[in-house]
């Protein structure tokens, strides 16, 4: 056997067993889950459903480095539930991928699609790579054999991806590409968040980011707060927290610090963010803008502003930086930065935290309106895009708020407890077979 030959051979990584790791991104989607079957009052066999993902795939990804060498990456995907519709997710390359992370997300996925109403259960696929680390070229292979990989999972009316951490819009398209050519024609709504050349939406880059402003101004709103003055801190200056800072510039928010994976800037008088976007586009970080004093990313989670906004990684305020937050409102741009431990530190401290599974749910949002589009051939402008977004937003955490105040839940449960009674509904209606 040659060494090429080897190193494809090589076995990927077994599912992990047992209970998920303290303090892990799966531990809090399961308490998360634990609480909202609580207040439904549902019993084991349901919430075990609940629970368990639908269906997994664990693949290794053997790439042809630029130099000849060859290497085995290891890939994921899990669709963790399709109650309401066909799976839908991103996916991730960073070297920590590991399984209960995509099954964590997965999960969280599915409470996004009900809360927001959408047709569409969850599903969240990675590769442990880290991109910044191989060439344009190597991670299309890298993109191409991971799709061909687990082709039998996806598909239109199967399983969306997305881009999320790591990837982006030419991912799409190549994932789009190596589905359609294996299927013998080009097939657009196998994907969301690909280019517009080929399929793309508009907005779809600024979804999330807009709808997490969307949220941020209405729950500001109900405790009689104008978004405009507000001070805004932001960890994670990327697809979602770079564009979300131009977007409360632009509302009238005063963006005070941001920060990145290299580290993080503050200006008590409101950071110029459009000369922020140049100057990460010419240096790609953060660091080293003028006007502006270093700070660390735990630093600036303890900032005394109005609104925080964890917008990088999970699992950032635990049980130890939770209880240095300042700010009044947290409002979630990543998926699961707040631990279980750490939310209850928040919500003794009199923190609202806006969830989310709520809070950065409006990518999915117009990952939806894309995949519609692209089924009926038709795109709709960018005006209709945004009326759309900003109402289903809207209807969104009114119906969150709503429960949290006549159950007297915190938003996070009262958000879960909306989605997983809706999936719950769907696969109760639909019941079991055989």
């Amino acid at each position: 056997m040659s060494a090429t030959e080897a190193a494809e051979a090589a076995p990927v990584a077994p599912p992990s067993t047992g209970a998920p790791a303290k303090g892990s991104a799966l531990e809090t989607a399961h308490a998360q889950l634990a609480a909202a079957v609580g207040i439904l009052g549902y019993d084991d066999g349901l919430h075990t459903m609940l629970r368990m993902p639908r269906r997994e795939m664990h693949v290794a990804v053997p790439l042809r480095r630029d130099n000849g060498t060859t290497e085995v990456l290891h890939g994921f995907r899990v669709q963790h539930n399709v109650s309401l519709g066909p799976g839908k997710g991103g996916l991730r390359y960073h070297p920590d991928v590991e399984i209960d992370e995509v099954r964590a997300l997965a999960m969280w996925m599915t409470w996004k699609c009900g809360v927001v109403n959408l047709p569409y259960g969850g599903a969240k696929g990675g590769v442990a790579i880290d991109p910044r680390q191989y060439s344009k070229g190597e991670l299309e292979r890298v993109t191409r054999r991971y799709t061909s990989e687990i082709m039998p999972m996806i598909g239109p009316d199967n399983d969306i991806m997305a881009p999320d951490m790591g990837t982006d819009a030419q991912t799409m398209a190549w994932v789009m590409d190596t589905y359609s050519v294996a299927k013998g024609y080009t097939i657009p709504a196998v994907v969301t968040g690909k280019p517009l050349a080929v399929g793309g939406s508009l907005g779809r880059g600024t979804a999330t980011s807009a709808g997490l402003v969307h949220v941020t101004a209405a729950a500001l709103a109900d405790a009689g707060v104008p978004l405009e003055g507000t001070t805004v801190a932001i960890q994670g200056f990327g697809k979602v927290g770079g564009h979300a800072a131009e977007i409360f510039a632009e509302r009238g928010a005063k963006v005070v610090a941001v920060s990145d994976q290299y580290g993080g800037i503050r200006n008590d008088g409101g950071l110029d963010v459009k000369r922020l976007m140049e100057h990460v586009g010419q240096t790609g970080s953060v660091v080293g803008f003028d006007d502006a004093d270093a700070i660390s990313n735990t630093e600036l989670l303890a900032l005394d502003v109005d609104v925080l906004a964890p917008s990088a990684i999970e699992g950032v305020l635990d049980e130890h930086t939770s209880g240095t937050v300042r700010a009044r409102w947290v409002v979630e741009g990543a998926n699961g930065p707040t631990t279980a431990a750490g939310d209850t530190i928040l919500a003794e401290k009199g923190v609202t935290v806006v969830p989310d599974v709520l809070a950065n749910a409006g990518g999915v949002v117009v990952s939806y309106f894309e995949w519609v589009q692209a089924n009926q051939t038709y795109w709709w402008t960018e005006q209709e895009i945004a009326e759309k977004l900003e109402d289903r937003m809207h209807r969104a955490y009114r119906d969150v708020a709503d429960l949290a105040r006549r159950e007297h839940l915190s938003l996070r449960d009262a958000a879960i407890t909306i989605g997983v009674q809706r999936v719950a509904e769907a696969h109760q209606i639909r019941g079991l077979y055989p």
